[in-house]
């Protein structure tokens, strides 16, 4: 699943930041950025003709990624999880999830070196650098680091309904073959159980960059973006590689989450994808629901408002079905009837 195209975020973010500073597709009318009298949309940077090995890395690399759910394994377990503490889990396993999936790609190697051209390489991730996850050898004479992937973890139902790392490493710090992964996930069995991860987000990282610059200064000016000199591609670590706005109250800059063209209709996608029988969003809503009211009645009425929204006999007959698994699932987590 890539190379995705959506909208901007609303007005009044999830995470509570300030609302001024948000990007708002409505602020911005029915028209684009790209089709005022501004620069013109930027487009993903054409890998080198001269370099076809180079080029079927790329591709054999997206297929890989784009297997992961089918390949993925983790040991790690979790249990005695409470409904409030579900948002806290990409914090505390996010670190853990990348870990493992740099372990499943070097698993898969058949399927990114199908034909055994990069025998003497391997995937080696380090959270301090950028990319954090680069294919390397130590081998002399050959060149490394080839490929580079900025690899994030999104858990499925964090509060904010879409992935909120911010990416704000210039352009210059990626190299053409550069990727940026999400890999969104959840636990097997809601509450609990091992980590389940989805087909990843995978875009052009260079790409990534540009259309993330493109559109900030869009909507505040050219030269809102003051961008670092002297970087090149696979940097040391922990050097000045960010690209930083000029003026960022709110601290937005950098949530790819929230442009427009780059991952949104991915993650609305990923939302409706269906968790035990009930769509991801719907989870999302009653743990967010759940964890800010204490009173059940509050609670139901919440959870039926939400739900009443749907307009057809057959979604309204689904919707009704999904408030009756709701109320037993607060009955669960409460040790309470949600009446």
């Amino acid at each position: 699943m890539t190379d995705t195209n959506g909208a901007f975020a609303p007005v009044e973010p999830p995470d509570g930041s300030d609302p001024a500073t948000v990007v708002d597709a409505e602020a911005l009318g029915a028209a684009d950025v790209e089709e005022s009298s501004g620069p013109k949309r930027p487009e993903r940077i054409p890998i080198p003709e001269d370099d076809e090995k180079r080029a079927r890395l790329v591709e054999n690399v997206r297929a890989a990624l784009a297997a992961l759910p089918n390949y993925f394994r983790s040991e790690t377990n979790i249990e005695g999880l409470e409904a409030g503490d579900l948002f806290s889990l990409n914090s505390v396993l996010g670190g853990t999830i990348e870990v493992q999936t740099v372990a499943t790609l070097n698993r898969i190697r058949e399927v990114w070196d199908p034909d055994e051209e990069w025998a003497e390489y391997g995937f080696e991730r380090s959270s301090q650098s950028f990319p954090d996850v680069r294919l390397v050898t130590r081998a002399k004479g050959h060149p490394s680091p080839v490929l580079g992937i900025e690899l994030k973890g999104w858990y499925l139902l964090s509060r904010e309904a879409e992935p909120s790392f911010r990416y704000t490493a210039t352009r210059e710090a990626s190299s053409p073959y550069d990727l940026l992964v999400v890999v969104p996930w959840r636990l097997s069995n809601i509450l609990s159980g091992t980590p389940y991860v989805y087909e990843p987000f995978v875009e052009q990282s260079m790409y990534a960059a540009d259309l993330r610059t493109f559109y900030w200064e869009g909507l505040r000016g050219e030269g809102s973006v003051v961008h670092p000199t002297g970087v090149t591609p696979y940097p040391a670590a922990k050097s000045a590689i960010s690209d930083k706005p000029v003026s960022d109250s709110g601290g937005n800059f950098g949530r790819v989450a929230r442009v427009r063209g780059l991952m949104d209709d991915f993650v609305a996608e990923v939302l409706g994808r269906a968790v035990s029988g009930i769509p991801a969003r719907h989870w999302l809503n009653f743990f967010k629901t759940y964890t800010d009211n204490a009173d059940s009645d509050a609670v139901d009425a919440a959870v039926v408002r939400a739900l009443n929204v749907v307009k057809k006999p057959k979604e309204a007959e689904r919707a009704a079905r999904i408030a009756d698994t709701l109320r037993e699932l607060g009955t669960l987590i409460s040790g309470d009837p949600i009446k």
